[in-house]
């Protein structure tokens, strides 16, 4: 193996995120599927935040067109970010996670070499997590938003927890393949037949995956048909936890969400994952038909000889996937009393999660 895929495992654990970097067989078997060695060579020598082409190559003594050139291959294959200000390009390293893993996924490529990368991301996050230690619960750094119309004309709604605020907000929104789910079809999973082209990006961030990873370009009412489309699955929108830069919505399923799946391994997901919301059930009109408990992705709901389901508080998401598939329209959606309002942005979400990891340790 090329000394220069050692070096990286250094510097992608430096970047941070899931995954980061651990020395392990399987690290060293994905970064040499992925990177070509003058792409790995390059990219442990990326500074940290944006740069151009010009600046970096000055500094590395190379030729401009030659670094620009591996650049651009590392942005059309999802190892770097790429993005214009001002006129000019610039680029940014990227982690693994969120970063290049999803990226390798977001164009919906099923060639046998993207089947190779599914398989490898795979084998090395379960290797990475069969190392792990428990973790201690921190601040969630993912929310859930729930599905606005149903919650009762009269009641405080939020605009953070409406998701036409996001649509109405940027002119930029782009679409693309459902990383998790698309990794596990390349893998030979049953994907449940859940909609695909349901990831949605807005901004810069929707600009780079239009432009470099297939994303398709929405209008605000094609953005609306999308959410309606992920809606009527059952599937749940997802996001950062902050209340002003979101960037993304995922629309996320039970059994390859990423976020899910991981909350669901704790006996009270609701802690970790949730978006302030909570069913309500109208006992005149529920039929007790049990569609609401078949698609309540954390199993929150339970029907009982009669009446409508009982909740378990401490495993509801708060996703109205029940309200969106009751036939009889008996759910509608309720704030919780005393629920905090999310960290404004990403500085004051990393804050309040040193402070729980801090506070985690003793």
């Amino acid at each position: 193996m090329l000394e220069v895929y050692r070096e990286m495992l250094p510097v992608m654990q430096a970047r941070g995120g899931a995954y980061a970097g651990t020395d392990i067989p399987e690290f060293y078997a994905l970064v040499q599927e992925l990177f070509t060695p003058e792409q790995a060579e390059l990219n442990n020598r990326l500074p940290k935040g944006p740069f151009m082409a010009e600046a970096l190559a000055q500094e590395l003594g190379r030729d401009p067109e030659e670094v620009r050139g591996i650049l651009e291959a590392m942005a059309d294959r999802g190892l770097c970010t790429t993005f214009m200000v001002k006129g000019q390009r610039h680029y940014m390293a990227a982690r693994f996670m969120p970063g290049i893993f999803e990226f390798q996924f977001m164009p919906g490529r099923v060639g046998e070499r993207d089947k190779k990368i599914a398989r490898l991301i795979w084998d090395y996050k379960q290797a990475c997590r069969a190392l792990a230690a428990p973790a201690p619960l921190t601040f969630p750094v993912t929310r859930v938003i729930t599905v606005d119309r149903y919650v009762p004309a009269g009641n405080v709604i939020h605009t953070y927890d409406q998701m036409a605020s996001y649509i109405e907000k940027y002119d930029t929104i782009g679409v693309g393949t459902c990383y998790c789910r698309h990794a596990a079809a390349l893998r030979g999973e049953d994907t449940h037949g859940m909609p695909m082209q349901v990831c949605m990006w807005f901004g810069p961030t929707a600009e780079f995956a239009i432009e470099r990873l297939g994303g398709r370009h929405l209008t605000k009412a094609e953005a609306r048909a999308v959410l309606d489309q992920a809606e009527e699955a059952g599937l749940v929108h997802m996001s950062r936890n902050t209340s002003q830069d979101i960037d993304f919505v995922c629309n996320c399923d039970r059994w390859h969400c990423e976020v899910i799946t991981g909350v669901l391994k704790h006996p009270q997901p609701a802690r970790l994952f949730n978006s302030g919301f909570m069913p309500v059930f109208d006992a005149e009109a529920c039929l007790a038909c049990g569609t609401c408990v078949d698609r309540c992705p954390p199993q929150a709901l339970s029907l009982g000889e009669e009446g409508p389901p009982a909740l378990d508080l401490e495993r509801c998401f708060g996703c109205a996937a029940c309200a969106t598939g009751c036939p009889e329209e008996a759910i509608r959606m309720q704030a919780k009393e005393g629920y905090p309002a999310p960290p404004k942005d990403s500085r004051e979400l990393g804050a309040a999660l040193k402070a729980s990891r801090q506070q985690a340790a003793g």
